[in-house]
């Protein structure tokens, strides 16, 4: 296993070792003591398993109560994945990093707490996303910000009017609009 830093200096890549033969591969997707090795030495409590289908974008959300950070693999297809820190007074507030994960490059995203997360599946296969996390899923402590925000900017790879999108997603506040509650989460 090998990390690789992003623009976001708390946001890592972090690149499995796969081993091919004629029947296929073999990998170790999650190890604590690899992981620990490369410094992420978080206690993962749960492993959640997504399925969307082609054009569908997801999130951008993130888990304030309890702080909730995530390690994101694609084990089928391939998506464009997001991170964007809104942390209020980190001085990367509101910037963005993007990589792409797939079953073919088996990378995974560290995207601590403090940051939101989506993704958006790439080409014409559904694609399946594991990502084990910090803390157990609480509803009441979820939130989000809005996936078209300009103050965020992210370049979606399928337009929002053509993406397949949930009410809620679209029901989001801007990172703008999300700041005082942002300033009382993130202290």
């Amino acid at each position: 296993m090998q990390i690789h830093d992003t623009t976001l200096p708390e946001v890592k890549r972090l690149s499995l070792d796969i081993f091919h033969d004629q029947r296929g591969f073999f990998c170790e997707r999650f190890r604590v003591d690899k992981l620990a090795e490369v410094g992420i030495k978080e206690n993962f409590v749960q492993m959640n398993h997504s399925r969307s289908v082609p054009g569908v974008i997801r999130g951008l959300h993130f888990q304030h109560q309890p702080m909730q950070g995530k390690l994101v693999g694609v084990t089928h297809g391939a998506v464009l994945d997001v991170a964007v820190d809104v942390r209020p007074k980190s001085p990367n507030f509101g910037k963005v990093v993007t990589a792409e994960l797939s079953e073919e490059n088996a990378e995974l995203l560290w995207i601590p707490a403090g940051f939101a997360h989506g993704f958006a599946v790439l080409g014409n296969r559904p694609a399946d996303v594991v990502y084990y996390v910090t803390a157990h899923y609480n509803g009441a402590g979820e939130s989000g910000i809005r996936l078209d925000d300009e103050q965020v900017g992210i370049k979606w790879p399928t337009p929002l009017s053509r993406a397949i999108l949930s009410p809620r997603d679209l029901a989001m506040p801007s990172l703008a609009e999300a700041k005082s509650n942002l300033e009382i989460w993130f202290k």
